[in-house]
């Protein structure tokens, strides 16, 4: 399948950072960066990868995958509140994932857009309130679909729910703003490909290749954009 829209978004601009510098390798930052999903495989690309992650067991596979990949990557346990990186060090900021499970978002993302060098990026990657709600009303989960509709946060507070919130479009863009960085891309992830079952895609032949590519078209036009599974958002900082 074709690289989804967040993919087409990084690789767009770690080009355009490699041209900016010259040819020089892109830094990048990655907060929350789990166990390597993104961070590896910019590294096999060449970008010089940071990761800051809190839990230990996810750095132990991310080495892990790093050593089966066979590229280094500089990974250090920590959060938000001690990147333990100079402001200004990375070209690119990755915030996949971190947002919704953060204590204060606010004060991750004036963190990580402090980070960023002036002139780069910072990629956002969130849970759709919208989302949540309509899958699990499909589900046939109706009550907890109201209890997110009714929570401002969009979260199923009383349970297990493992964010602490989830975001619509205005929301998301809106923090952004705040932080001192300026939106240029806000697009879905999500939007159709994860309501296909496999077996439609296994019983047509063809069928992945126009799905990757109606994911793509729909990834920016509201209103599907609006209810895609995630929300994605590629922020920069002014030179």
């Amino acid at each position: 399948m074709r690289p989804d829209a967040v993919h087409r978004v990084l690789d767009a601009e770690l080009a355009a950072v490699r041209a900016r510098k010259g040819g020089e390798a892109p830094r990048v930052l990655d907060v929350g960066g789990g166990s390597g999903v993104w961070a590896v495989p910019l590294a096999a690309a060449g970008c010089v990868v940071k990761v800051v992650e809190p839990s230990p067991n996810a750095l132990a596979t991310l080495h892990t995958r790093a050593r089966e990949a066979g590229v280094t990557i500089d990974a250090v346990q920590g959060d938000t509140d001690s990147l333990g990186v100079a402001a200004g060090e990375a070209d690119l900021v990755l915030a996949h994932g971190l947002l919704e499970v953060v204590d204060d978002a606010p004060a991750a993302l004036a963190a990580l857009a402090a980070a960023v060098t002036p002139g780069g990026a910072v990629s956002v990657l969130v849970a759709n309130k919208f989302a949540a709600i309509l899958h699990r009303a499909i589900a046939g989960r109706i009550v907890d679909a109201r209890r997110l509709l009714d929570d401002d946060a969009g979260q199923l507070a009383g349970t297990r729910d493992p964010l602490q919130r989830r975001f619509d479009v205005a929301g998301l863009e809106e923090l952004v703003v705040e932080s001192g960085l300026t939106v240029e891309i806000l697009q879905g992830h999500g939007v159709v490909s994860e309501l296909v079952p496999g077996v439609v895609l296994d019983a047509n032949p063809g069928a992945a290749d126009a799905l990757a590519e109606l994911e793509l078209a729909a990834a920016t036009r509201s209103p599907l954009r609006d209810v895609a599974a995630r929300l994605h958002v590629l922020a920069r900082r002014s030179a």
